[in-house]
């Protein structure tokens, strides 16, 4: 079997994990948080651009499926954890100081990564996610790292490494979350989808700085209260999804 490496979708693909290296150097040597929260961002846009132009060039791979697993768990997985690590060695702490403490922020790397091995084998995730995708919940902590250091976010070391472990928790939920794949450009069958895209839209323009954690907390909330009511109407079906 030919296996092609360098097709225009890998390329992005590795473009990802770079930036994702580049973030995770950033928190943990250069200790420049926003920095490293722009790299994630960056990671983000060519996870987007990877699928899109599989999708688009009609190259889809197996060898791409694996590549892009991989690529998130170093961007979306391991540089966040490194984000929260920084964030719990310069944060002050309400009755502990060890640093061996701080290094639980890490399960949120191993959490990724079973999130990831669930979704490659997942065939019921096509049109919703079960649990908090990765690049959200990445892009979460990434981003209170980022308000951190700006002075904008007070958090001691317990808080932060409480956050890592409910994000892990919610990477690996139940809950079925809501996917921001389009059926087509009309309205029908994506009104969630516009309606929370609008109301981003709108969080960024008077947020700012703000927005990003806003934003993954509002998707969370809403996908939520959709999978209760679902739940509601037929838990059989939904257990069994």
């Amino acid at each position: 079997m030919q296996i092609r490496l360098f097709t225009i979708p890998n390329i992005l693909t590795l473009c990802n994990l770079l930036c994702g290296a580049f973030a995770a150097v950033s928190a943990l040597l250069q200790n420049d948080l926003v920095s490293a929260f722009w790299f994630i961002v960056l990671g983000a846009v060519f996870d987007f651009l990877d699928g899109f132009s599989a999708r688009l060039l009609k190259m889809p791979s197996p060898i791409g499926i694996q590549l892009d697993s991989l690529a998130d768990v170093l961007t979306f997985g391991f540089a966040p954890s490194a984000i929260l690590f920084r964030m719990y060695l310069g944060a002050e702490s309400l009755w502990s100081t060890d640093v061996y403490v701080g290094l639980g922020v890490f399960i949120l790397v191993a959490f990724a990564a079973l999130r990831l091995a669930k979704f490659n084998v997942d065939d019921t995730q096509t049109t919703e996610f079960c649990g908090l995708p990765t690049p959200a919940g990445g892009l979460f902590c990434a981003s209170l790292g980022m308000l951190w250091q700006m002075g904008r976010l007070p958090l001691t070391g317990e808080a932060v490494v409480a956050i890592a472990f409910v994000v892990a928790l919610l990477l690996i939920a139940p809950i079925r979350m809501f996917s921001l794949k389009f059926h087509g450009f009309g309205w029908r069958g994506n009104e969630l989808r516009y309606i929370f895209l609008a109301t981003s839209a709108v969080l960024i323009i008077f947020l700012r700085a703000y927005s990003i954690p806003t934003i993954i907390v509002l998707y969370i909330v809403v996908s939520t209260i959709r999978w209760v009511c679902a739940w509601a109407k037929c838990p059989e079906k939904t257990r069994e999804a």
